[in-house]
C-alpha cells in the first residue's frame, strides 16, 4: 500500500533489467536511493536520485545514466511522463488510473491502511511520563504523556512490538519529603494540628508539598490506622508512610492518565530494582569491563577552584562513549547517585529484551542524554540503542493570558484541570502541533474554537463533514449502499478535476508518513499530514459550494455521486486512521 516502496520495487526491476542487458554493473549498491514526492509538485508525482546515486559506481555522467533509466521507466503502465531534471534527477507522472485503483485500495484496506511491516516485530520500549510520585500530573507532564503514548501507537501501526512503560522514581528524598508532607496532613485530620500549623511549617521549609492532593490520602490514613502513626519517631513512621504516599499518588497519576486516554503494560519501581541489588550488578559489570575506577574529576567549567574540592569518587567512563567527561556513581557519602539507579534501569530493559529503548523527558534533563546514551553502550556491548525525546515547556494560557495557579496542586495548574475543561481529545491533539523540542502555547480558549487557525477542530470538521454528506446522499438517493466495500466497487471515471485527484494523492501519501514518522520518531509529523490533507478537503467543500458541477452530491447524476462519495470516504478512513494513532475519536457531527 505505500506507493513510494511500490515504485521502489519497480525501479530496482528497471535497474536489474539494464544491468542483464550489459548497461549497468551487477551489484550495484542502491542502500542510498529515494524514492519520494519531488519538492515541487509541478514537476510530478514521484522523483529518484538513482542516477546521482549510481553514477560513480556505473562510470557514467549522471545524466546520461538518468536518460538510460528514465527511457525504462517511461515503458511503465503506470507511468504518463518521465523528466530528467537539474544534474539527473529523474521525475515520474503518474497515470490517472492509477491513482483511482489506490483510492479503490484504500477503501477496501478501511481502518488498516497505513500499517506497515517496516518494523518487523522488533521489541521497542517506550517509557514516558516517569512523573514523581508526589501529586498529581501537571501540563507539561501531559505533553511527555503524549508524545509518548503517540509515538508507541505510530511504532505500532508501523510493524514494532512496543512495550509502554513508567519508572516510578520511588527511591530518592523526594519521596522523604512527600511522606513529611502527608504525615502533617494526617495530623491534622487527627486534630492534632491545624492548617495554619501546616502552612507554618510549609514557610519554614519542614513540610514541602503544600497542595491539597495530600488531605484525602491523609484522612484516609487516619480512617484505617487511628492515632498509629502519631507519636512515634519519624524513623518508625517514614518508611511506611513513603509506601503509603507512593501507592496514593500513583493511584492519583493513573486517574490523570486515564483521563488523557494514556495506559501502560508495565510499570517499573526504582526501590525495588535497588533493593533487588540491581545497581550493584551494574557497577560490578562495569567493573568486570574495566569501566568503572576511582578518580577525581576536573573543576566544572566557570567554577573558581575554591568552589570545588578534589573528592576521590567512583566513576563510570562516560567519555570513552561519546559523553563529554566521566560521571560519578556514587557520591561523596558512599550513597549512590541518580544515575547509577539510571544505569540498572536500562540494563534491566535490556536484560527484558530491549534493544531498542525511547525515553520521553521534559527539557530540564538535557544534560542528562549524553550520559544516558553512553551508559547504554557500556552496558550492552553496542548493542543498545537509546533514542531520547526532550519535551519542551507548555505556557498554558487562557484568551493569551497566562494561566499559572491551581488550589487542587498549590502552585500550578494539574492536567486533569485542563482536561476536564478542554476534553481529552483536544489536549492529545494540541500537544502534537508543534515538535517535542519546540515551545507550545496552549491556549484553552482558542484550543476550542471553530475555526481554521484551531487544528483540531479544522481535522475533526473535515471528518464530520464527509459524514454530513454521507447522511444527505441516503437521503436523496434509495438504495444507496455507502459501505466501503460498495463504494470501493463504484466506477471512479468520473473523479477527473485537478482537485479530486490531488485528494487521491495525499491520500496515497499516508503510509509513507505513517514509516517516515514512526523511524524519526516525530509524531507530530501527523498532524501536521492531518492538516494538510483536511486543508485539501475544505477546499474542495468551497469550491463545490461555488460551483455546481464540483459539488459532492450530484442530484441528476448517480454514478458521479457514487465516485465522489468514495472520495469521501477515503478521506475519512485516512482522517480517522490518522486520529486513531492520536488516540483522538474522530467526529461525525460537530456540536
Amino acid at each position: 500500500m505505500n506507493l513510494f516502496k511500490t515504485f521502489t520495487d519497480k525501479l530496482n526491476t528497471v535497474l536489474d533489467q539494464l544491468a542483464a542487458e550489459g548497461e549497468l554493473p551487477e551489484g550495484l549498491d542502491v542502500s542510498r536511493i529515494s524514492v519520494e514526492p519531488p519538492r515541487d509538485p509541478s514537476h510530478g508525482d514521484i522523483s529518484t536520485n538513482a542516477a546521482l546515486v549510481l553514477s560513480k559506481q556505473a562510470k557514467m555522467k549522471p545524466r546520461d545514466l538518468a536518460e538510460k533509466i528514465a527511457a525504462k521507466l517511461d515503458a511503465l503502465e503506470e507511468v504518463t511522463g518521465t523528466d530528467v531534471a537539474g544534474p539527473g534527477f529523474i521525475n515520474l507522472r503518474i497515470a490517472d488510473g492509477f491513482w483511482l485503483d489506490l483510492l479503490k485500495a484504500v477503501l477496501v484496506a478501511g481502518p488498516s491502511y497505513g500499517e506497515s511491516g517496516m518494523g518487523g516485530g522488533r521489541k521497542v520500549n517506550v517509557e514516558y511520563v516517569s512523573a514523581n510520585p508526589t501529586g498529581p500530573m501537571h501540563v507539561g507532564h501531559g505533553r511527555g504523556a503524549v508524545v509518548g503514548d503517540v509515538l508507541a501507537s505510530l511504532l505500532a501501526k508501523a510493524g514494532f512490538d512496543v512495550t509502554r512503560e513508567y519508572y516510578i522514581n520511588d527511591a530518592g528524598a523526594q519521596v522523604d519529603a512527600l511522606a513529611r508532607s502527608l504525615h502533617f496532613r494526617y495530623l491534622i485530620a487527627l486534630g492534632r494540628k491545624t492548617p495554619a500549623d501546616f502552612d507554618a511549617a510549609r514557610a519554614a521549609g519542614t513540610v514541602e508539598y503544600g497542595g491539597d492532593y495530600l488531605v484525602p490520602a491523609a484522612e484516609a490514613l487516619a480512617a484505617r490506622d487511628g492515632d498509629k502513626w502519631a507519636d512515634l519517631d519519624e524513623a518508625l513512621w517514614l518508611p511506611e508512610l513513603r509506601l503509603y504516599g507512593v501507592d496514593k499518588m500513583m493511584d492519583l497519576i493513573r486517574a490523570d492518565l486515564g483521563a488523557l486516554g494514556v495506559e501502560f503494560a508495565a510499570f517499573t519501581s526504582e526501590r525495588e530494582l535497588v533493593q533487588a541489588g540491581a545497581v550493584d550488578a551494574a557497577a560490578q559489570y562495569l567493573e568486570e569491563k574495566g569501566l568503572a575506577y576511582t578518580g577525581v574529576l576536573e573543576p566544572p567549567k566557570g567554577k573558581k577552584p575554591d568552589d570545588w574540592e578534589p573528592v576521590p569518587l567512583y566513576l563510570f567512563k562516560a567519555s570513552e562513549f561519546g559523553d563529554d567527561v566521566d560521571r560519578p556513581l556514587k557520591k561523596s557519602d558512599g550513597g549512590w547517585t541518580y544515575f547509577a539507579t539510571d544505569m540498572a534501569y536500562h540494563k534491566d530493559k535490556v536484560a527484558r529484551g530491549f534493544a531498542d529503548m525511547i525515553d520521553v523527558w521534559g527539557a530540564d534533563h538535557g544534560g542528562y542524554v549524553k550520559r544516558m546514551q553512553a551508559a547504554v553502550k557500556a552496558l550492552t556491548g553496542g548493542e543498545g540503542e537509546l533514542d531520547v525525546k526532550l519535551c519542551q515547556m507548555v505556557n498554558l494560557l487562557s484568551d493569551g493570558k497566562p494561566v499559572k495557579m491551581s488550589k487542587r496542586a498549590g502552585t500550578f495548574v494539574t492536567l486533569r484541570e485542563v482536561i476536564d475543561q478542554v476534553g481529552k481529545d483536544v489536549v492529545r491533539f494540541i500537544m502534537l502541533t508543534r515538535k517535542n523540542d519546540a515551545h507550545l502555547d496552549f491556549d484553552l480558549v482558542k484550543v476550542t474554537e471553530q475555526s481554521k487557525d484551531n487544528p483540531v477542530f479544522y481535522v475533526q470538521y473535515a471528518h464530520a463533514r464527509c459524514h454530513s454528506v454521507f447522511r444527505s446522499a441516503t437521503e436523496m438517493f434509495d438504495g444507496l449502499d455507502l459501505s466501503a466495500g460498495a463504494l470501493a466497487e463504484a466506477d471512479l471515471s468520473p473523479l477527473r478535476s485537478e482537485d479530486e485527484l490531488a485528494l487521491i494523492k495525499t491520500l496515497a501519501a499516508w503510509p509513507r508518513q505513517v514509516e517516515a514518522a514512526a523511524e524519526a520518531h516525530e509524531p507530530h509529523r501527523v498532524a501536521y499530514y492531518l492538516y494538510e490533507l483536511a486543508a485539501q478537503f475544505h477546499t474542495l467543500w468551497t469550491k463545490g459550494n461555488r460551483d455546481a458541477s464540483l459539488r459532492f452530491i450530484a442530484e441528476e447524476d448517480r454514478d458521479l455521486t457514487r465516485a465522489r462519495l468514495a472520495l469521501l470516504m477515503g478521506v475519512a478512513t485516512v482522517v480517522a486512521s490518522g486520529l486513531g494513532v492520536f488516540g483522538v475519536t474522530p467526529l461525525e457531527e460537530m456540536r
